[in-house]
């Protein structure tokens, strides 16, 4: 196949859903979260950040200032071209962290892989969800990967601190840094996000001083922390309950599994093939002890399949595939939801309506054990396999 054919295809196949978005959102009230996006740009500065909100569903900005300067120009455009913009953005970015996670986990595959796997990732419940709100966390998760997948550039960690504030959860990767023997990466990505705090200080100081005195630690202002799309410790522990989960429970319960994270990926990445995991485990953790975690956060499920196909390590192309039948399963909507009907799920119910939590428990589980129980040798990289027999054809 020529080379270019597939980038063909890939660039063909977003254009194509970037039209259909486009239509969507000119034809129906989609895309709320790319709709206050917008709301939360154009009242940067004429009016109060914080109290504007969308009024299909009520939905306020809740964001970082630095969030609302990015999005400016959003502020100008109509929301039928920005939909069809920004879904074919996601698509193409989308592409990237499919050839990115393909190519550093050394996984053979064709070229064509590339549009055919992007095509297969947009039946995730995740990636979907991302497309149809207008949500920014594909692009979030490519610029983790591309920085953290290569820590030992002069400037690397900058990107972690741009995204960090955007939405402050990635800052969980300046531990990661950390904890791999990153810290001068550590220390860019801290001082990046500090940055960004200031641009929003200097752009915006009364939203500022709301968003970081009241607004952060406020997350029943994001939405009901019970509610079935929210799949973080927080929301499990409280369906569990049958009420909001104390704020002491939260903290004991996913502050272990972040640790256990954090140590796991460590582990992993002392073996350049493990790397690309290690990241999608350090992930793991981070959607884990956010308190708020919807669940087109977890598109990080497609990294992690690649992940796990490109891995020699034990069954861990079985594990990718269970995976993925999670993901496309939309087994967290499977029990009735919204309106407080969360706290009353029965055993089965739990079990689906929490599916990526359980997912994301078993996977870190099933990683200490790869990292305990000594597997066999790793498969040649993509530089070992040329090595080895040439280049590839074409």
């Amino acid at each position: 196949m020529p080379p270019r054919l597939p980038r063909h295809l890939l660039t063909a196949l977003a254009i194509g859903i970037g039209l259909w978005c486009g239509l969507l959102a000119w034809r129906w009230n989609w895309f709320i979260d790319l709709r206050v996006y917008e709301l939360g740009a154009s009242a940067l500065f004429g009016g109060d950040l914080y109290d504007v909100r969308f009024h299909v569903a009520d939905l306020p900005f809740t964001y970082p200032p630095f969030a609302a300067v990015l999005m400016l120009p959003l502020a100008v455009l109509p929301i039928w071209l920005s939909a069809a913009l920004w879904s074919t953005a996601c698509v193409l970015v989308l592409g990237w962290v499919v050839a990115t996670a393909l190519r550093a986990s050394g996984a053979d595959l064709p070229a064509y892989a590339v549009p055919v796997v992007t095509a297969g990732a947009l039946l995730l419940e995740p990636v979907w969800a991302t497309l149809s709100f207008g949500q920014v966390n594909i692009f979030l998760m490519a610029a983790i990967l591309a920085d953290v997948l290569r820590p030992d550039r002069r400037h690397a960690g900058w990107l972690v601190g741009v995204v960090a504030g955007i939405k402050l959860t990635p800052l969980f990767f300046v531990a990661f840094l950390v904890v791999t023997g990153h810290r001068r990466a550590a220390g860019t990505a801290v001082a990046a996000f500090a940055g960004t705090v200031l641009v929003g200080t200097v752009v915006a100081p009364r939203a500022s001083w709301s968003y970081w005195s009241e607004i952060l630690w406020d997350p029943g202002r994001i939405g009901g922390v019970e509610y079935a799309g929210n799949q973080s410790v927080l929301g499990t522990l409280s369906r569990l309950l049958g009420h909001e989960a104390p704020t002491v429970l939260w903290f004991a319960v996913a502050g272990a599994l972040a640790c256990w994270a954090l140590v796991v990926a460590a582990l992993l990445w002392r073996s350049p093939e493990g790397r690309p995991l290690a990241v999608c485990i350090a992930a793991l953790g981070m959607l884990l002890a956010s308190p708020i975690s919807w669940s087109h956060h977890w598109v990080w499920l497609v990294a992690i399949v690649l992940a796990l196909w490109g891995s020699s390590l034990p069954r861990a192309r079985t594990v990718g595939v269970l995976v993925a039948l999670v993901a496309a399963s939309r087994s967290i909507w499977w029990a009735p939801f919204r309106d407080g009907r969360e706290y009353d799920w029965d055993v089965a119910q739990g079990l689906a309506g929490n599916a990526y939590v359980i997912a994301a428990v078993a996977l870190i589980a099933i990683a200490t054990w790869w990292c305990v129980v000594p597997g066999p040798a790793p498969r040649p990289t993509a530089d070992r396999w040329e090595e080895a027999h040439g280049p590839r054809g074409t």
